[in-house]
């Protein structure tokens, strides 16, 4: 079994200990979710073990050919090519083998040559390498590019599709020992189901830092928690983490009252015998007693802190009614013929794949997007809050965090503002800070708290915990659940559509399909529908309730579309062989090649292993293009 050692790893930023003698075993089978509050090191730590920041000191032991990957939460650049041949990246590890195959086919033919020649090319087939191009494919799809993105400029890609480029470089490299720093951030659901499922069957050592509960109880069985420059490991996930760090703060909590009263106790007595001469040796005892005892730190906990909105004003039965709904870019259709009802009280779940018209939805419920046809109506006295993902371009540079939000609260809410304000992460002298020097995530933040203490009976929220922790996820969670209001929202975080949805609308092209309070069978559904693009095999189906008529014609929709899929790439193998025999064929008949029997023999082998392989794609064509037609 593979292992990975660190020992005393210690980092400091001027006076600040970051990292204090850091020391842990990890083996193949290790999934480790690295945890701890903004700001603690826990990027830093990763970046220190990869190679890709210096440190004070650090001693790394690994067993011999083992090799390390890294994902780093940002700063990814890639160079000027093709989203296939970024991913291609991950076979990188091949290109000493590669060197060395081709100054040997350079050199005069023997018979040490042609054995170390058919040495690499196993090597390079057991490998993988040879089978690449499927291989880059599946994870490229998995991640939520297309077929037709293959060959398109990195650079025709926003940042958070050049991430996931990174990722599946990162995950195409095979690698003993993954690290991921936040690989969630900028996945849709659809790509975070394949990245949870991808993972479950790696086969290496995982230790990832992220804010996704779920995703965290999915893929690992073992916490890091960094806190003030030390490591704790705790064995379970996140909840068993929760429940045992509270456990431990209890027992600290009951040390500490008991070393007080003792600490009590004993100044007491100093008190009352300190100029008797009887007790001078008692007394002194004592003295020294008090000096050596030594203070137990108190846990650092996050404040206890709560979240309301204000009450808003009670609206009609039927919040929102959309009927016939058509919305175009161009050519380029969203969605057509779309209707929604939503009552209130009701918290529908948004979500889909990346570019499925997620947010353009919403724009058009808050009405700020009327180019559309089609009829929206609002139900009486339906009153609007709005968070789009852009909101943070709102916020006043000229003001503090502070006066930012007191210049919109309610007199009533100015005592709380200081407390609302440390639960959206901006505690002590951070709430002066002017926000013309906050980040972007900080001041989406800001722009989420502004809305969210208006008096609003709709609220429209897009993305909402994007730039959120886990503490304050659930401090939103917990507020929206108790908000008497209704509620349409985007997310992709599982957990908190999970608690949350009372309907999951997915979006899927031109369509909707719609869950009616059943999480589990749409994440069961998502995971079937990811976990196809892992086995060549179709995925045993789970035990589940028995499907209505229009479940089962969705169901049939899209195996349809999954195997259309199949056949256009498995044709693409296909032409590719053909024109690879051909030339093949081609190349038997130079007479340089035909006269020479090593030559020949190993041109006509190679011709063979093609035509196999034809072969068997024919026969996969075939089946599959049977169950088309049935």
């Amino acid at each position: 079994m593979k292992n990975l050692q660190v020992n005393n790893l210690s980092l400091s930023f001027a006076d600040r200990v970051i990292l204090d003698n850091i020391s842990f075993n990890l083996n193949e089978k290790s999934r480790v979710a690295l945890m701890g509050p903004n700001g603690c090191g826990k990027s830093t730590m990763l970046k220190a073990i990869s190679g890709e920041l210096e440190s004070e000191s650090l001693n790394i032991s690994i067993t011999k050919g083992a090799r390390l990957s890294y994902l780093p939460q940002s700063d990814i650049v890639l160079k000027n090519e093709s989203v296939y041949s970024a991913a291609e990246h991950g076979y990188d590890r091949f290109i000493p083998l590669l060197n060395d195959l081709e100054k040997l086919e350079k050199e005069e033919a023997s018979l040490k040559n042609a054995e170390q020649i058919s040495m690499i090319h196993e090597a390079l087939e057991e490998g993988g390498y040879y089978s690449r191009k499927s291989k880059i494919e599946r994870v490229l799809l998995g991640l939520g590019f297309e077929i037709s993105d293959m060959n398109r400029s990195v650079e025709d890609f926003s940042g958070g599709y050049q991430m996931r480029m990174a990722l599946a470089k990162v995950l195409l490299e095979e690698s003993d020992f993954l690290f991921l720093d936040e690989p969630t951030n900028y996945l849709d659901i659809d790509a975070l189901t394949y990245l949870e499922i991808f993972l479950k069957s790696y086969k290496g050592g995982i230790v990832l830092v992220s804010h996704d509960q779920n995703f965290i109880d999915s893929t690992c069985n073992e916490i890091f928690a960094l806190n003030r420059g030390k490591l704790k490991t705790y064995k379970g996930g996140y909840e068993d983490y929760i429940k045992k760090t509270k456990e431990e703060e209890e027992e600290i909590e009951k040390q500490i009252e008991k070393q007080k009263e003792e600490r009590e106790k004993t100044e007491a007595f100093i008190e009352r015998f300190r100029y008797k001469a009887t007790k001078a040796k008692q007394v002194q005892s004592r003295v020294k007693m008090l000096e050596k005892m030594e203070s137990i730190e108190e846990v650092r906990k996050d404040k206890s802190v709560s979240f309301s909105f204000p009450e808003a004003p009670r609206s009609g039965d039927d919040v929102l009614i959309i009927d016939s709904l058509h919305k175009a870019y161009g050519d380029h259709v969203i969605y057509d013929n779309f209707s929604l009802i939503v009552n209130r009280g009701e918290r529908v779940a948004i979500t889909g794949r990346n570019g499925s018209g997620k947010s353009t939805l919403l724009r058009i419920l808050a009405g700020v997007d009327s180019a559309y046809s089609g009829s929206l109506r609002y139900g009486s006295n339906v009153k609007i809050g709005y968070y789009a993902q852009e909101s943070g371009d709102t916020i006043d540079g000229d003001n503090t965090v502070l006066e930012e939000v007191e210049s919109i609260a309610d007199t009533k809410d100015i005592p709380r503002v200081r407390n609302m304000l440390g639960a959206f992460l901006f505690s002590g002298d951070s709430v002066m800070k002017k926000c013309s020097v906050l980040s972007g995530g900080e001041k989406s933040r800001l722009a989420l708290l502004k809305i969210l203490m208006h008096p609003a009976n709709l609220l429209i929220l897009d993305e909402p915990t994007n730039h959120l922790d886990i503490s304050t996820k659930d401090i939103l969670l917990n507020a929206i659940k108790k908000f008497e209001g209704t509620v349409i929202f985007v997310s992709h975080d599982k957990h908190f559509i999970s608690n949350l949805a009372t309907r999951i609308l997915y979006l899927n092209g031109k369509e909707c399909e719609e869950y009616k309070g059943s999480w589990d069978y749409f994440n069961y559904k998502l995971k079937e529908k990811e976990e196809a693009y892992l086995k060549d095999d179709e995925a045993k189906p789970a035990k589940e309730n028995v499907k209505n008529s229009y479940e089962i014609e969705k169901e049939k929709k899209n195996r349809r579309k999954s195997n259309e899929r199949k056949l256009n790439v498995l044709m693409e193998k296909i032409s590719a062989l053909e024109n690879e025999i051909d030339a093949l064929e081609k190349e038997s008949e130079k007479e340089e090649i035909y006269s020479d029997r090593h030559k020949i023999e190993k041109v006509m082998k190679e011709k063979e292993e093609k035509e196999k392989e034809k072969e068997a794609l024919e026969e996969e064509w075939l089946l599959l293009s049977e169950e088309l037609n049935d």
